[in-house]
């Protein structure tokens, strides 16, 4: 049987009403010595104050929206919202992830029904989005500072950099193509022509295919032998990988590939997948920390460095 607000006002000798003004922030209302007896027997009694109670009272609910974007993340999701949980638990706010959608209607419908203090995205809003959350009231985060380095440009410079370091005169960028979405493939692209331009490359081929052998094999068919792809994320670049296997490319010989994110499937290709790694933690920290600094959440300062790097591999 769960713990009550009558219960904690037994606990303490005061009540409901003294308990309820405690719990809701109006501290200064009361004697110190009364204010830290509703507190200790709060916690003593494990009282969780109820969410549908201060919805009412404050018009907001204690939820944090996340929406999960439509694109590749694989296993990289679960350890990001992890943090993103812990964090925003620890702060009294629940964490309630929605995938995205095309549909304004949608996120209106969610946003008026679950009224949440804030909305995080792993990708930037679309401006639909923005509007949306601006005539509801609702701060949205989503990463994005004005005048910030473009991380996802830097991500395709050192792809493309690396590939140039291991001996690759002409490059590709690989977009994925298929029902999910490529948000930063156009950044990712732009690094690796910038990279291509500074050595004094040929501007890179651009091949676009799905998580499927058949439109890796058409894409491949469109390079030639000595070419370094640079791939949207992992996914793809296994793909790209197996496809080269079937049609008989020698892997790096024939073909270098780098992928992104560093997911676990990546370890066990043959050979062992080349790919860009980051700190999950520090990207949910960040996002995170900026959110409650605006919600007026003190917190400690945090390691911004997300270690962006290579994890060097078999397949350049």
């Amino acid at each position: 049987m769960s713990t009550t607000s009558a219960d904690v006002a037994l606990h303490a000798g005061v009540s409901r009403a003294t308990v309820s003004q405690v719990l809701n922030g109006h501290s200064n209302r009361f004697t110190p010595e009364t204010a830290a007896r509703v507190l200790r027997a709060a916690e003593e009694l494990g009282y969780q104050p109820s969410t549908a109670g201060r919805m009412l009272r404050s018009g907001l609910s204690d939820f944090v929206i996340a929406l999960v974007p439509n694109t590749t993340f694989g296993s990289n999701l679960q350890d990001i919202f992890g943090t993103v949980t812990d964090m925003l638990s620890l702060q009294g706010l629940t964490l309630v992830l929605r995938l995205s959608t095309d549909s304004p209607s949608s996120l209106d419908a969610v946003l008026g029904g679950m009224r949440p203090r804030a909305v995080l995205s792993l990708q930037p809003f679309t401006d639909v989005e923005r509007q949306v959350l601006a005539d509801r009231g609702v701060p949205g985060f989503d990463g994005s500072v004005e005048g910030a380095v473009n991380l996802n440009f830097v991500v395709g410079r050192l792809q493309a950099e690396h590939l140039i370091e291991r001996g690759f005169r002409q490059l590709a960028f690989a977009h994925l193509r298929d029902a999910r979405q490529d948000p930063f493939g156009d950044d990712r692209e732009a690094g690796v022509i910038a990279a291509s331009t500074d050595a004094g490359l040929q501007p890179p081929a651009v091949i676009g295919f799905g998580v499927d052998l058949d439109s890796a094999g058409d894409a491949l068919s469109s390079l030639q032998a000595g070419v370094g792809v640079a791939c949207y994320n992992d996914d793809l670049a296994i793909t790209l990988l197996n496809a080269a296997t079937a049609r008989h490319w020698r892997v790096p010989n024939d073909l270098g590939i780098i992928g992104m994110d560093n997911t676990p499937l990546a370890h066990v290709t043959a050979p062992r997948l080349t790919t860009v790694s980051y700190d999950l933690a520090a990207v949910a920290r960040a996002t995170t920390t900026a959110a409650l600094s605006a919600l007026g959440q003190e917190l400690p300062p945090e390691n911004a460095d997300i270690n962006l790097r290579v994890i060097p591999g078999g397949s350049t």
